[in-house]
């Protein structure tokens, strides 16, 4: 026969009956719970009772709120975005300070390849331009002198 049928029930029960430390854990969390259930109950009465009181009011006072609301979000977006220009400004004129006193910050090798590869791409241009010039003043002196000798 094996152990556990030779025990008592109850003493069975004992053994696998949770320790106090796991009952007390239990209790304290269950606790914690209810209250704060509780208390998110209670708030959401409280806002709904404030929203069902407060509605004629907002009702009656809506032409003053709403464009005084209105005027409240303007102002406030117009102060984000003069500071995020603001940052923006401080922060290109730090970059480039940085890039100017030769400490190069990141991107400046990007800045340098794009830079080198411009001033490539304008020098020729320019020689193609002057060669465009060459050969139309060229085929002008031409025109002209078969001109002169056909007349």
């Amino acid at each position: 026969m094996s152990s556990d049928q030779s025990k008592p029930t109850t003493q069975a029960l004992y053994e696998r009956a949770p320790s106090t430390r796991q009952t007390v854990k239990f209790l304290t969390a269950t606790t914690i719970g209810a209250t704060l259930l509780f208390l998110s109950a209670l708030t959401l009465t409280g806002t709904v009772l404030a929203l069902i009181l407060a509605t004629p009011v907002l009702v009656l006072f809506s032409p003053i709120l709403v464009p005084a609301g209105i005027v409240l979000f303007l102002v406030f977006a117009g102060f984000c975005f003069s500071g995020g220009c603001g940052v923006a400004a401080i922060t290109s004129l730090s970059w480039i300070y940085s890039y100017v006193t030769g400490k190069h910050p990141p991107g400046a090798d990007q800045l340098d390849y794009a830079r080198m590869k411009i001033a490539g791409t304008a020098r020729d241009m320019t020689e193609r331009a002057k060669e465009y010039g060459q050969s139309v003043q060229h085929m002008g002196q031409s025109d002209s002198t078969t001109t002169r000798l056909t007349s």
